[in-house]
């Protein structure tokens, strides 16, 4: 625990073979006799409730039959055509929250087919055989920018190369993947999943990839409006929610995302530097990843800590269960107050103990503390209390022309903003803040770019 002398935050709390264990696959995938039981659970419902409740609308039927019979291939070729990232949906979808919640099989009595673990056999089936479903259609000599080399910004630049347009992405990071490289846990998608997915998307061609530039520092809005045909913006959201609290910048107190995406680029696990004590501030996926995985690092003491119940949390009740599990508890109903802290070894001072004020709902439903407080010790504290948009690269000039729904970018149904050229999908844009639903934005985004850029040549 920590001492008079500091905080206790050390790498190399493991041995390498319990973090590849602790790191390994969270959901193994079926095998071929498991995914033909399972499937032939499915009743093929004509008007099905499951693909209702898919944001890409994937027609899950179908793929489950061409499962049962035998056609893996064309399974995933089905699953791909609606959600050319069904492959890491597979993986981080809320299915418990969407098709599987949705199953007529979903009862008392029963569970639902398992279609997130059917979706990722099939799509693991055609990637292992290295086939290709996809070819370019005939060239149309139009170029489309896309900025941001995320799930949206990938669905939509492979969406609009299959109809022959030519696409640049223009990505800040020296990788792209955007959530699904830096924002996942490890355990979710291992053996570099993300980077073999982005291979895939690439190889139907027609898709140039800009690392390393950035919107607002190395292009502007008005010049890719100037050089190409039609823009698409998948920028997600760059800003994290601080929790306003004095010391917020003291040692030991870090952005939840910034850990995520460290640990998902490291080499070496066991060069990561755990607290003994750790405490997680907020109630969505980013805070169950990064307590779950701090856990799984050494960490001996994680608490996560919440101000409302647990039905108010975005994160699923199976996220909740699975944190929990790992030996993470959660503590609801509760806000932080106040940072504490001491004297570090360098003159600094570094995090001690947090204060949290017990929170309650009041007659009106609204949130009020209530006065009283209790601290828990800690040796780093995660916080993980959200992201919001920054319009900053848009430019000052761009970002006026565009209208705005809340602190993010307003967009109609095709995904078009109150610029005709300018579109724009992800977690940029009102909406569910998931993996699928950034990639049918995009691609969404992709098939109006293509009847508008059609209709002007007519």
């Amino acid at each position: 625990m920590s001492t008079e002398t500091g905080p206790d935050i050390a790498a190399g709390r493991l041995s390498a073979e319990q973090l590849a264990t602790n790191f390994a696959d969270a959901h193994p995938p079926l095998d071929r006799a498991t995914a033909v039981i399972e499937a032939s659970r499915c009743y093929f419902c004509y008007d099905a409730p499951c693909v209702e409740a898919c944001p890409t609308g994937i027609d899950i039927p179908a793929f489950i039959r061409s499962i049962g019979s035998g056609n893996v291939k064309g399974a995933a070729t089905t699953i791909l055509d609606a959600n050319i990232m069904g492959g890491m949906c597979a993986r981080v979808c809320p299915v418990e929250e969407l098709c599987e919640e949705a199953c007529v099989r979903n009862t008392h009595e029963d569970k639902p087919v398992v279609i997130g673990a059917l979706q990722r056999y099939a799509t693991d089936h055609l990637f292992a055989l290295g086939h290709q479903p996809f070819t370019r259609g005939p060239a149309t000599g139009r170029r489309i920018a896309v900025v941001g080399a995320g799930p949206a910004g990938l669905a939509c630049a492979h969406r609009l190369a299959v109809l022959g347009h030519d696409v640049a992405i223009f990505e800040a990071r020296d990788k792209a993947g955007g959530l699904n490289e830096y924002g996942i846990a490890a355990y979710k998608t291992v053996d570099d999943f993300a980077q073999k997915e982005l291979a895939f998307i690439l190889e139907v061609g027609g898709i140039g990839l800009r690392l390393g530039e950035a919107l607002g520092r190395d292009v502007t809005l008005a010049g890719l409006r100037r050089d190409y045909d039609a823009v698409f913006l998948g920028m997600g959201q760059a800003g994290v929610r601080a929790l306003g609290l004095e010391g917020e910048s003291m040692a030991g107190v870090v952005d939840a995302v910034d850990a995520i995406a460290a640990l998902r680029q490291a080499a070496d696990k066991a060069a990561l530097p755990v607290g003994r004590r750790v405490v997680v501030i907020g109630g969505g996926n980013t805070a169950i990843d990064i307590a779950t995985q701090t856990r799984l690092l050494g960490a001996e003491d994680v608490t996560l800590v919440y101000r409302r119940g647990p039905d108010q949390m975005s994160a699923t009740w199976k996220e909740q269960h699975w944190t929990q599990t790992h030996g993470v508890r959660i503590k609801h109903w509760a806000q932080p107050r106040r940072l504490i802290g001491w004297p570090a070894a360098d003159g600094t001072t570094a995090l001690k103990e947090i204060e949290f004020e017990y929170t309650q709902l009041d007659g009106a439903g609204r949130l009020v503390g209530t006065g009283d407080t209790f601290t828990l010790l800690a040796d780093q504290v995660f916080k993980a209390v959200g992201q919001v948009f920054v319009p900053a690269p848009l430019g000052r000039e761009t970002a006026d022309m565009l209208e705005m729904a809340g602190d993010r970018i307003a967009v109609n149904d095709d995904r078009q903003t109150s610029l005709p050229d300018v579109f724009a999908g992800g977690d940029c844009v009102p909406g569910l803040d998931l993996t699928v639903q950034a990639v049918e934005d995009g691609k969404r985004a992709a098939e109006a770019i293509d009847r508008r850029l059609r209709n002007q040549g007519a």
